[in-house]
């Protein structure tokens, strides 16, 4: 393909995407501000199968270090997510039970 047909063709893919994209509300153009109509996270119900994910893997007494826990918003920690797997999984996550032995 010569260059000048490869130029013409982003050209001819890339404007159209640009039009659509303009009506999409964008994050991140003015930090300060939040897009009109974008959703608003008002609480979190930490229930006790909340708790029990985010612990998995710990033992009683819990240290007084997870009570970062009780202030816990909806933003991301991999604090209360399955990480790598193999001899990595310190927590247990992707442990699989034992199998029941049959007789």
């Amino acid at each position: 393909m010569k260059p000048i047909h490869f130029v013409a063709l982003c050209a001819t893919v890339a404007v159209p995407v640009a039009v659509l994209a303009s009506d999409v509300p964008m994050a991140g153009l003015d930090p300060s501000k939040r897009p009109a109509g974008a959703p608003v996270l008002s609480s979190l119900e930490r229930s006790g199968a909340w708790y029990r994910q985010a612990l998995t893997g710990i033992s009683e007494p819990y240290p007084g270090s997870l009570r970062f826990l009780e202030r816990q918003g909806r933003w991301h920690t991999p604090f209360n997510q399955p990480g790598m797997t193999g001899p990595y999984d310190i927590r247990g996550w992707h442990r699989q039970p034992p199998a029941e032995q049959t007789r």
